[in-house]
């Protein structure tokens, strides 16, 4: 059974030391989530061609001075949301899954869990880094190809202890490991389209998928 955990802790000042104005983290943890949110929803949306910044302070509530005071266009806005989104899952993953397991499919539940957790707090993270992860505008792709390297390479050493001795038939784990991403992706991708963001639901959704190919392959 995954952990369970209380408040989540965001990645502090010291170590978002990156951001243009660091001020923002001295803003209402509200407003501050508030923006974040906005952001995230817009850009995993639209994509960064089509985003823009009216439709994020819209979303948020806030004026464009105020944006730009802090992120000063709107590349920077997506590469702060980037950057964030990358340290604040692999954080919360660090915490939620377990260091020792071996099997796939609990192992995919646990990652699941941890991801969970974060999209209580923030529900379009995930579905702007898968956004942001196939993104073809240049000047996206350029400041953000380091941070999807980073999580990619951090999320797969989860896989390294699974067996591929564990599948029946001709299944491997990189299939599986296949299917069970075009789930995750195809549930995140239906809930975003109907705009109905719902954590659990979703959770819900991807284990009962896991507990369908776990009753074909193992």
């Amino acid at each position: 059974m995954p952990k369970k955990y209380g408040m989540l802790n965001r990645p502090n000042k010291s170590i978002m030391g990156w951001l243009m104005n660091e001020k923002f983290f001295d803003l209402k943890r509200e407003k501050q989530d508030r923006i974040i949110n906005a952001g995230l929803k817009i850009f995993a949306k639209y994509g960064y061609r089509h985003a823009t910044t009216d439709d994020i302070v819209k979303e948020a509530g806030i004026s464009k001075g105020l944006l730009f005071h802090y992120f000063t266009n709107k590349v920077g806005v997506y590469v702060f949301l980037m950057d964030y989104s990358v340290r604040f899952l692999l954080l919360e993953l660090s915490r939620s899954v377990e260091e020792r397991e071996d099997n796939f499919f609990e192992l995919s539940k646990q990652i699941e869990w941890g991801k969970l957790q974060v999209l209580r707090v923030y529900p379009y993270m995930e579905a702007f880094l898968e956004r942001a992860f196939r993104e073809e505008c240049g000047e996206a792709l350029k400041e953000c190809r380091e941070h999807k390297e980073n999580y990619y390479t951090k999320t797969e050493a989860y896989y390294k202890l699974c067996k591929e001795e564990d599948f029946a038939g001709n299944a491997s784990l990189e299939k599986i490991k296949t299917m069970a991403e075009y789930i995750r992706k195809q549930i995140t991708a239906e809930h975003v389209a109907l705009n109905t963001m719902e954590p659990e639901r979703m959770y819900q959704q991807f284990c009962e998928y896991m507990d369908l190919l776990k009753g074909a392959f193992q």
